[in-house]
């Protein structure tokens, strides 16, 4: 099993900026991948980016593409999500998930952290 717990999130203006975090623990050695997906009101959970956990490689949802940025912290077995540029329709829980070496899909989910962007 892995736990994830977020951080961060809050209010911001249009235009500002936010970075959220996900610490991770427990059988931690087995993750693959790490990301970051959102859920508006009234609206399903959607991607919004995923990090490969040992090349750092990420991919990005075209919505988010040049303003978000998600990176990690190994040593910390941690994953941040730095949002910029934001919109008013980038509010939403933003949802931490963890994909071991076995998975085909995100089996560990957080508890989430809300993001309100003001317009």
């Amino acid at each position: 099993q892995v736990q994830l717990v977020e951080s961060g999130g809050g209010l911001v203006q249009t235009g500002g900026s936010l970075s959220v975090s996900c610490a991770a623990s427990g059988r931690t050695l087995s993750v693959r991948y790490m990301a970051w997906f959102r859920q508006a009101p009234g609206k399903v959970r959607e991607f919004v980016a995923t990090i490969n956990w040992n090349g750092g490689h990420a991919f990005y949802a075209d919505s988010v593409k040049g303003r978000f940025n998600i990176s990690r912290d190994i040593d910390k077995n941690t994953v941040y999500l730095k949002m910029g540029g934001l919109k008013p329709e980038d509010t939403a829980v933003y949802y931490c998930a963890a994909q071991s070496n076995t998975a085909n899909g995100y089996e560990f989910w957080g508890q989430g952290t809300q993001v309100t962007v003001s317009s």
